[in-house]
C-alpha cells in the first residue's frame, strides 16, 4: 500500500518527522518534488539530521528515492549522502532519470529574478538554490535530466543547447559578469563526473517502474511532500508559491504511479498548531511581524501580538532549517486547512507542536474569514482576495505546561489542548492519527497506524 504525507499549510509542519515515525513499517520512502529547498530535520536517537533533499526515511535504513517530480542538485545529494556515511549510516537512494537537474546558472539567476522581484512585493521569498529556474526550463523543455548526465554526447548537446541561452540572459538583461556557471566546457566536465557516481552507485531508476516493481511484490510505500498545500502552484497563494505541486495529485505525477495506487492508500495532512510561513504575502491570522516579510511592517504592532509570536517563534524554533530565517507565526488558520482538505482528500490528521503553545491562557483559532461583509469558511481562489479577508476568532482555553516525555496516550494529553484537537478533525472531517509534543520522534501520541 502507500501512504502520502502532505503538508497542510505553509510548509515547514513537521513532515519529516511522521515519515521518520512510520518509516520502520515502510520499505521505500518517495520524495514527489520540490528539491533542497525543502528542509527536514530528524531527531533519532536523540541525535539530530538535517535534510534538505535525501528522504527522512533513510535515517531509518529505508530506501529512498528522489522521484521524477523532483529537481535535484547533484553537489547537495552526494554531500548529504556522504555527511550521512560519515555519522555511521548507510543510505541507499535512489533518483529518477526523469528528475531535471538544477545546475549552477539557475542559483545565479533565481538570486536574481527574486531581487527583482522584491523591488514590487512579488518576491516569494525563494531560498536562491535554484528551484524555479530550474522548473522553468523543464517547462520550456530545455532542461537537463538526470538521465543526460549518464550520456556524455546527451549532456553536451543539452548543454551547448541551453547555456548560451541563459548566458545571454544574464549578461544582456540582468546586466551582470558571468563566470564558470555559464560556461559548456566547466559545466560538462563536471556534471559528467556526477553522472559517473550516480552510475557506479547504480542510483538512476525509472521511478515510476521502480516503484509499480515494489508496489506489486508488496512493499509499503510512504510518498513524502515538500511544503504544502498553500505554497502549491496551482492550489496555492500565487504567485508566492513554489513551482511544483506539493498536493496529493503531484503524488502521482511526481513518481509516475496512478492515481488508483495513490488513491487506494493513506493521505495524511499534516497540520502545525498554529500557522507560520516565509516570505511576503498575506497572513490573515498573523501575530506581530518580520521586518521585509510582513506587508506593510512598521514595527508598531501591539506588544501583546509581538510577544506572543516572539514566544511561538522561540517556543516552536520558527526559523528556517536551510536558510535560518526567522518566520511568521500567527494563529491556526481553518480556512487554510479546509481548502487544503478538499485538495488533498485527508483521510487522518497528524497535528504537531501541540506543547509549543502550552502554558498561554488563551489560544485562538482563525475559524472564518470576512470578505466584502460576507463570512466564507475556506480560502478564496487569488491570492489578491486572500490579502482581503480578516479572520474571525475563536477562543479556547489554554493548556498547561507537562512535562510532555510522559505524555503517551490520548488521556495524557492536557483536557484543554483536547478539546483544541478536537474541534481541528471535526471542521477537517478527518480523524487525529498522531499528536506531536516534542521534536524527537518518541515525543509522539500515535491514535493510529497507517499501517
Amino acid at each position: 500500500m502507500t501512504v502520502t504525507i502532505v503538508g497542510s499549510q505553509l510548509g515547514d509542519e513537521g513532515k519529516g518527522r511522521v515519515v521518520d515515525l512510520f518509516g520502520g513499517d515502510v520499505d521505500v520512502v518517495v520524495r514527489y518534488q520540490g528539491g533542497d529547498n525543502a528542509g527536514h530535520t530528524v531527531v533519532h536517537g536523540g541525535t539530530e539530521y538535517k535534510l534538505s533533499l535525501v528522504p527522512s526515511g533513510v535515517v531509518r535504513g529505508k530506501v529512498g528515492v528522489l522521484g521524477n517530480g523532483c529537481v535535484v542538485n547533484p553537489a547537495t545529494l552526494f554531500e548529504e549522502i556522504d555527511k550521512l556515511r560519515d555519522r555511521g549510516l548507510d543510505p541507499d537512494v535512489r533518483v529518477a532519470e526523469r528528475a531535471h537537474v538544477i545546475l549552477p546558472y539557475h542559483r545565479v539567476l533565481d538570486g536574481i529574478e527574486e531581487d527583482v522581484k522584491s523591488e514590487g512585493d512579488l518576491a516569494a521569498g525563494t531560498t536562491g538554490r535554484g528551484i524555479g529556474p530550474t522548473y522553468e526550463d523543464k517547462a520550456g523543455r530545455r532542461g537537463v535530466r538526470i538521465g543526460d548526465l549518464l550520456d556524455p554526447e546527451i549532456l553536451r548537446e543539452r548543454l551547448e543547447y541551453v547555456v548560451p541561452q541563459k548566458k545571454a540572459l544574464a549578461e544582456d538583461v540582468f546586466g551582470i559578469e558571468t563566470d564558470e556557471a555559464f560556461d559548456v566546457d566547466a559545466l560538462f566536465e563536471q556534471y559528467r563526473e556526477f553522472g559517473e557516481r550516480i552510475a557506479d552507485e547504480n542510483m538512476a531508476v525509472d521511478c515510476g517502474t521502480f516503484l509499480a516493481e515494489r508496489v506489486a511484490e508488496g512493499d509499503e510505500l510512504m510518498m513524502e511532500g515538500a511544503q504544502g498545500t498553500s505554497i502549491d502552484i496551482d492550489h496555492g497563494i500565487y504567485p508566492y508559491v513554489t513551482s511544483s505541486n506539493p498536493t496529493t495529485g503531484g503524488a502521482c505525477t511526481g513518481t509516475g504511479l496512478p492515481p488508483t495506487t495513490v488513491g487506494q492508500g493513506e493521505v495524511i495532512g499534516i497540520v502545525k498548531a498554529y500557522t507560520s510561513r516565509v516570505g511576503t504575502g498575506p497572513l490573515p491570522t498573523e501575530l506581530g511581524g518580520v521586518e521585509g516579510q510582513t506587508p506593510d511592517y512598521e514595527g508598531d504592532q501591539p506588544a501583546d501580538e509581538e510577544e506572543l509570536a516572539t514566544f511561538i517563534r522561540d517556543e516552536g524554533g520558527e526559523y528556517g532549517t536551510v536558510t535560518g530565517r526567522p518566520r511568521r507565526v500567527g494563529w491556526l488558520d481553518m480556512p487554510m486547512l479546509r481548502h487544503a482538505a478538499r485538495v488533498n482528500g485527508f483521510t487522518a490528521i497528524a497535528v504537531n507542536h501541540v506543547d509549543v503553545l502550552a502554558g498561554l491562557d488563551e489560544v485562538k483559532v482563525g475559524h472564518s474569514y470576512t470578505l466584502n461583509g460576507e463570512e466564507i469558511m475556506t480560502m478564496p481562489a487569488t491570492t489578491e482576495k486572500w490579502g482581503e479577508c480578516e479572520a474571525n476568532f475563536r477562543s479556547f482555553d489554554g493548556w498547561e505546561d507537562v512535562d510532555w516525555t510522559d505524555v503517551e496516550t490520548w488521556e495524557d494529553i492536557p483536557e484543554n489542548a483536547r478539546t483544541y484537537l478536537d474541534y481541528v478533525s471535526e471542521q477537517l472531517d478527518a480523524p487525529v492519527m498522531t499528536v506531536g509534543c516534542g521534536p524527537d520522534r518518541n515525543d509522539t501520541v500515535v491514535l493510529d497506524d497507517p499501517f
